[in-house]
């Protein structure tokens, strides 16, 4: 009988240099580097620098690397346009997938032979560099437009976390000095609104909630052949263009057994309000055998190497704004958990309540994901064009045997094609 993985368990498909769990220290590595180590040492610029290119960069390569960043981070007018099409009540993920897919019909327009859609190695990571770049915007004029505030500017003084945070918040994260009031179900915090003011002479954003947010970033950015970016090498794989690739990924991406569980973490921690209401919640759940989003994950069998980075993160936030009831509720659901299930956090589980915490709404969490692993994903992409093979696999059947519609007549093309010789290996 034949051996069908389910979802590809355990089936290696290829090889790559982009990224590996290493089981021996149990550490998740880009390009052989610990993520934590370049969380806690590198701007996001350099560890995008890095997926894309093999190596860190120097001082003069991340300088470059930053200007053409900084070139680009300006909302353009036909993909607002795109988005102010959708209703507010959309998903943002679904205003992420039609921004990039308006970026890259206009980024392709007027190539004409699709043969030459799929780019050379130096135009895609062009394309990758300014689709990097852009996704701020998308993501953080989705927010305000959802909060019913207008555009923030990019600043050219910031780095990329701290103007992503500028373009989200405006002068807010630089001021704030309370968190939003907890979510509710339907996502939207109950922060005031940022002002929109722009231009280096405002003040910079909070440096604490800067780090951390740049922290997330890079521990978001890659993870192997999980399903988003294994969607995107399918893709890749037929030649198509890299931002149909990343379209594809952003819809993997939506699901919440993949990106969408830092969303439904949020909506958990809603759910049970405080720590003293997590074991009544969670006998309540697993009697009705319901999944528990934030914990467990494919790859790892000791825990999430990316949680205790994350975790820290959290921790700084917490104490930053005097949230020890954010604390409380969290440990007490992973040690209760841990205890009844002995199944460990994922990142999901830490990035949420600081996303929250940070001030951005639930329905964003995704969104931010895609902002960072678009690194990954575009690495993928040109390692997969790199060398190529179409990725087709076989599928075990299981329907009815062969049977003919009454009456039919084979003509002698199909009794010509039926006793041909089988042609040769392409």
């Amino acid at each position: 009988m034949t051996d069908i993985k389910k979802g590809l368990a355990g089936v290696t498909v290829d090889e790559t240099a982009v990224s590996k769990v290493n089981p021996e220290t149990n550490s998740l590595l880009y390009r052989g580097y610990p993520v934590q180590e370049l969380a806690a040492t590198q701007p996001f610029e350099a560890v995008a620098f890095l997926l894309w290119n093999g190596e860190l960069p120097d001082a003069e390569q991340l300088a470059a690397l930053r200007r053409v960043e900084r070139q680009h981070r300006a909302l353009a007018d036909d993909v607002r346009a795109a988005i102010d099409l959708l209703p507010t009540s959309a998903h943002p993920m679904d205003e992420v997938r039609t921004a990039v897919s308006v970026i890259g019909a206009r980024e392709t327009a007027g190539i004409s032979n699709v043969m030459d859609a799929v780019g050379t190695p130096e135009e895609n990571l062009e394309r990758s560099i300014r689709l990097w770049a852009q996704l701020p915007a998308v993501v953080a004029y989705g927010q305000r437009r959802r909060r019913g505030e207008d555009l923030v500017a990019p600043r050219d003084d910031l780095d990329y976390a701290a103007n992503f945070l500028w373009m989200t918040f405006g002068e807010e994260i630089c001021t704030r000095a309370e968190v939003a009031d907890p979510v509710e179900a339907t996502g939207t915090g109950s922060a005031p609104g940022p002002s929109t003011g722009s231009g280096s002479s405002a003040g910079a954003p909070d440096p604490v909630v800067v780090d951390a947010f740049n922290r997330s970033m890079i521990l978001y950015a890659e993870h192997s052949f999980n399903a988003s970016t294994f969607t995107a090498r399918v893709i890749a794989s037929t030649l198509s263009d890299l931002y149909s690739a990343v379209v594809g990924a952003i819809g993997a991406l939506k699901g919440p057994l993949h990106g969408g569980a830092n969303e439904a973490v949020l909506h958990v921690f809603t759910e049970i309000g405080s720590a003293e209401n997590v074991g009544p919640w969670l006998d309540a759940a697993l009697a009705e055998k319901r999944k528990i989003m934030g914990f467990g994950h494919r790859v790892y069998k000791r825990g999430d190497s990316r949680v205790p980075t994350m975790k820290a993160a959290l921790d700084t936030l917490v104490a930053h704004y005097d949230r020890p009831d954010v604390a409380a509720l969290y440990d007490a659901l992973e040690s209760q958990f841990v205890e009844r299930k002995g199944i460990y956090p994922n990142l999901d589980y830490p990035s949420g309540p600081a996303y929250d915490l940070m001030g951005f709404d639930t329905l964003t969490f995704t969104p931010l994901f895609v902002a960072a692993r678009v690194t990954g994903w575009t690495a993928h992409i040109r390692e997969q064009q790199a060398s190529n093979a179409l990725i087709r696999p076989l599928s075990f059947y299981v329907g009815p045997d062969e049977r003919h519609v009454e009456g039919y007549v084979p003509d002698a093309a199909d009794v010509e094609a039926q006793e041909r010789p089988e042609e040769a290996a392409s």
